[in-house]
């Protein structure tokens, strides 16, 4: 009996003690029951663009947040594209440059939008008053890399907000010669694994896929604020 009792407070010591080790965007993060998508697959790579500079607002929005989490349901899919891809290719992996995402960060980006028209902007960043499909833990920003970690050339960087990111223009990108026929073949590659793991795409931007439409998403897991 003593026995048990030490182990179930150490146990409980453990777990506090991993708790506090955490940032507070990973604690809430677990306490909603989103997972570290890297626990369930380790091959999965992760470089969060929002915990640096390298992105759109040239800000750390993040802090110390440094592991990507999605809802259960969205970290599965996720995991089956990975395995679809490896398959194709044994020397790619999926690299995961944003994952779930509070309410509060999406406002940072729409206000730093304020310049363009409001449906201009929405092609960018969602409404904070509607949520962007992060804001609940079902979506992911992402790209494929080598065995090197080296991210294959999609023609853009992350968060280029031009006509050359758009999926929706690029046999007119292609045509005028601003994308190749590789950047295309990449793209391609990448809804392949993505959408046949369950996933959705999106027009204006090919490294943002969705688990579940908005409105789902927001009814069954509510905002991450």
């Amino acid at each position: 009996m003593r026995f048990c009792l030490t182990l179930y407070f150490l146990l409980l010591f453990f777990s506090a003690n991993a708790q506090t080790k955490m940032g507070k965007l990973e604690q809430k993060f677990v306490a909603r029951g989103l997972v570290d998508v890297q626990k369930l697959d380790p091959t999965l790579q992760v470089e969060l663009k929002y915990s640096t500079t390298d992105n759109f607002v040239k800000e750390d929005v993040y802090g110390d947040l440094e592991r990507a989490y999605l809802q259960p349901m969205a970290a599965q899919k996720l995991v089956k594209a990975n395995q679809l891809l490896q398959k194709i290719n044994p020397n790619y992996h999926l690299l995961i440059y944003d994952a779930a995402r509070p309410r509060s960060v999406t406002i940072i980006f729409w206000n730093r939008m304020s310049h363009l028209p409001y449906n201009r902007r929405e092609d960018f960043v969602a409404d904070p008053k509607q949520g962007s499909i992060h804001n609940f833990g079902c979506a992911v920003d992402l790209t494929i890399a080598n065995q090197n970690n080296e991210p294959l050339d999609m023609g853009t960087i992350f968060d280029f907000f031009g006509q050359q990111a758009e999926p929706r223009r690029e046999a007119q990108m292609r045509k005028e010669r601003r994308l190749t026929e590789q950047h295309l073949t990449n793209r391609r590659l990448l809804r392949k694994v993505m959408i046949e793991a369950g996933f959705t795409s999106i027009q204006t931007e090919w490294w943002h896929y969705n688990a579940m439409p908005r409105a789902k998403a927001k009814a069954k897991y509510g905002f991450i604020e």
